[in-house]
């Protein structure tokens, strides 16, 4: 307990210049949350309250629940853009209650162990989501940069000059912060003519209140919400998994990625009881959070809290907040987030990990949808492993001298990708009458390998030969055991009897 203790002390301290820098950090990220926030109420068709709300919750029960320090968890596009048709044909209240649902079933796959199936997710899938993400986040900056004057360019242009150039003189503060300070006091103190944090949507004024979702309980009800709430809590835990990776890479640390999914849960649940919409990981402010020195607990709360003080005391002069400072921060996080270095790599890497890629980035970008771009990419790194594991499988034939007992050796895996070429081996013209299949260097996988043994065995048997089978191993001898319709293996003995 005191080890356990000790650790979550921390996973929220680390030292005063560590602590400062957390606390920088979640200011930085409140900060490009508010715009992000607004923007993702407006994708769902719900009030900028309802988003912004949702991500101090998030934010804040999130840092004690998560199982990665340092991550930051909010409302997201990814999670707004599937709610759309139920916010319009059934009322924010049901989305309320979707979101509910949603932490209830994100909470269930925390328990069931879901997250051990990001070990099928390839470092090329995580690749490419990085990629097409900074993509993206450079993509949602375009609509701020068109049509606009030349102040905004020239902002733009000042703040990147501050985020690159400040940090070699000194790292002190971070500094996100201060090109979003030094661009506000210039926009406010000129009277510049720039879109603002205020132009994309009102702010609210006050605290969120706590109040269960105005809809009846009803199978009715549970019947429309089912749908969605599967799929918002689906794609939400996909899409934390693959940041928290992503963090973990960053960091140099480790997460708990169990604890993550339940986490995500208990904000999303707490986020709706509050007129929130439901969110998960952005890998965005994530990037903002660590690049500023954010590393525990503490700046994920930060975030939340430090936000719900914008809100609520300071709205009138968030809304004065130029874009361009904004803009400038997020150019510089998509920038940070392009894994760079995949470029070149596809010259040396394998074809097959360069295409898993690269489609994966095709996919996110062409759709904006994170969940089919990985499901794609998850999807082709399974075939081109099947396709390599199939090549790395032979049967070779040695025959006596007199010519009367063949042995086929068997090498590699025999599942459902390989059983054609196991059952075609056997096909060639054998005027040995006795057979020996050696399986000690191979390996069944499945009913479909199972399956082909079996038809070898009864086409050489119903061809008048003598059919003996050795050198299973224990795995093998099993599947076998359970599943093959000729004489059981004799594992015992090595041989099957005939």
């Amino acid at each position: 307990m005191t080890g356990k203790v000790s650790r979550y002390r921390k996973e929220w301290f680390t030292d005063a210049g560590g602590a400062r820098r957390d606390i920088l950090a979640g200011i930085v990220v409140a900060l490009a949350l508010i715009p992000e926030a607004i923007g993702f109420s407006i994708i769902a068709g719900v009030d900028p309250r309802v988003g912004l709300y949702a991500s101090v919750a998030i934010a804040m029960v999130i840092a004690f629940t998560g199982g990665r320090p340092g991550m930051i968890s909010a409302a997201t596009a990814a999670v707004a853009v599937l709610v759309v048709p139920l916010v319009r044909e059934h009322g924010v209240e049901y989305l309320f209650a979707a979101t509910i649902l949603m932490g209830l079933f994100q909470i269930v796959a925390g328990l069931l162990r879901l997250d051990l199936l990001m070990q099928f997710v390839s470092r090329s899938v995580i690749t490419g989501f990085v990629n097409a993400l900074a993509i993206l986040i450079f993509m949602a900056q375009i609509p701020q940069l068109t049509n606009v004057g030349w102040q905004t360019y020239a902002m733009v242009a000042g703040g990147l000059a501050i985020i690159y150039t400040l940090p070699r003189i000194t790292r002190a503060v971070p500094s996100p912060l201060v090109a979003i300070l030094v661009l506000s006091a210039v926009s406010i103190g000129l009277g510049l003519q720039v879109h603002t944090v205020g132009d994309m949507g009102k702010l609210p004024q006050g605290l969120p209140s706590l109040a269960w979702p105005d809809v009846p309980l009803t199978l009715d009800t549970l019947r429309i919400i089912l749908p969605y709430s599967l799929t918002m809590a689906a794609v939400g835990l996909l899409e934390s998994l693959l940041t928290a990776q992503i963090v973990d890479d960053m960091t140099d640390t480790d997460s708990n990625k169990r604890r993550e999914c339940a986490g995500q849960g208990s904000g999303n649940l707490v986020a709706a009881l509050f007129g929130g919409m439901g969110g998960c990981a952005m890998i965005g402010q994530s990037v903002i959070n660590v690049t500023s020195g954010g590393r525990t607990r503490l700046s994920t709360f930060t975030a939340g809290a430090f936000l719900l003080f914008l809100l609520a005391a300071l709205g009138p002069y968030v809304g004065k907040i130029p874009m361009p400072s904004l803009v400038a921060v997020m150019i510089m996080v998509s920038i940070g987030t392009f894994s760079w270095n995949s470029i070149p790599n596809m010259r040396s890497h394998p074809w097959t990990s360069s295409v898993v890629m690269v489609a994966t980035v095709i996919v996110v970008v062409a759709t904006h949808d994170l969940a089919k771009g990985v499901l794609v990419g998850v999807l082709l790194s399974g075939i081109f492993f099947a396709g390599k594991v199939r090549r790395m499988f032979a049967v070779d034939r040695l025959a006596s001298p007199d010519g009367n007992h063949a042995t086929y050796r068997v090498t590699g895996q025999i599942f459902f990708a390989s059983v054609d070429r196991f059952t075609r081996a056997f096909m060639i013209e054998d005027s040995a009458r006795q057979v020996t299949i050696d399986v000690h260097a191979a390996h069944f996988w499945d009913i479909s390998g199972v399956g082909a043994l079996d038809k070898v065995i009864a086409r050489l048997r119903r061809d008048g030969r003598q059919v003996d089978v050795i050198g299973y191993n224990e795995a093998s001898a099993d599947i076998v055991d359970r599943f093959a319709l000729h004489d059981k293996t004799g594992v015992e003995l090595g041989v099957i009897p005939h």
